[in-house]
C-alpha cells in the first residue's frame, strides 16, 4: 500500500477518500472511489446488497461512462476554462451532442444503462444536477438548458428522489463554491439568485416498467 507523502505542499484534488486510522489519502480518483464505496465497505453499510456495478451491466456501464465523461462530465469544464473562440465551440458541439444521445436514450428506458438504477447514473447525475445552475452560466453552456431536456430534466428528477439522494445535494454550497472559486472566469465572485429549481416536483419516469 502506498501512503500519501507528508511534506507535500502542492495543489491537491477533491474528492478524497482520507483513511482516519492511518491518516493518508487512499484516493483521489473520484471513478476508484465510487468503486471502492460500491464493494469494500459492505460489512458496515446500511444497505449493503445493493450492487451499481453487477456482473451483466459492466461493459455496458464501461463503455457508458467514457463517452459521458468525455463529452459531458469533463465537457462542462472544457467549454468553462477555454480561452479561445475555436476551442470553447468544439468543446460545446461534442458536449451537446452527448447531451442529445442521452435524451435519446432515456426516451426508451428509465436509467442511462437499462432499467436499473447503476453507476453510470450517479456519474451522469452529478453533473445533470449542477447543469442550469451552474453550467449554463459559469461555463457558458447555454445552447439549451437541463430543462430544454424532458427526459434528462424528468431522469434528473428521479434520481434526486431516490432515497439518500437529495440529501446530498446542497446547491446553495454548489453555487458559492464554483461562481467563488473560479476568478478568472467570475472575477467578483457575483452568485446568481436562479433558476432555483424544484427537483422533488413530480416525474414521469415511472412510465418505464421495471
Amino acid at each position: 500500500m502506498s501512503f500519501a507523502s507528508t511534506n507535500y505542499a502542492g495543489k491537491y484534488t477533491v474528492p478524497v477518500l482520507w483513511d482516519k486510522k492511518l491518516k493518508t489519502i487512499v484516493s483521489n480518483e473520484s471513478s476508484e472511489i465510487i468503486r471502492m464505496f460500491n464493494t469494500e465497505f459492505n460489512d458496515i453499510a446500511e444497505n449493503a446488497a445493493l450492487d451499481l456495478y453487477p456482473s451483466h451491466l459492466r461493459a455496458q456501464i464501461d463503455e457508458t461512462n467514457e463517452w459521458v465523461y468525455d463529452g459531458i462530465n469533463n465537457g462542462v469544464y472544457k467549454c468553462g476554462f477555454a480561452t479561445k473562440q475555436g476551442p470553447y465551440e468544439e468543446a460545446a458541439i461534442h458536449l451537446y451532442e452527448a447531451l442529445d444521445k442521452c435524451e435519446e436514450i432515456l426516451g426508451r428506458q428509465r436509467y442511462i444503462c437499462g432499467n436499473t438504477v447503476s453507476e453510470a447514473d450517479i456519474r451522469l447525475f452529478v453533473t445533470l444536477i449542477r447543469f442550469d445552475e451552474v453550467y449554463a452560466v459559469h461555463f457558458k453552456c447555454n445552447k439549451k438548458l437541463l430543462r430544454d431536456y424532458p427526459n434528462m430534466f424528468n431522469y434528473t428528477k428521479d434520481i434526486f428522489q431516490i432515497p439518500g439522494m437529495s440529501s446530498t445535494v446542497n446547491m446553495q454550497h454548489i453555487k458559492r463554491h464554483y461562481y467563488g472559486s473560479h476568478p478568472s472566469i467570475n472575477p467578483f465572485g457575483i452568485i446568481p439568485l436562479g433558476p432555483d429549481i424544484d427537483y422533488s416536483s413530480p416525474h414521469d419516469r415511472n412510465r418505464f416498467s421495471p
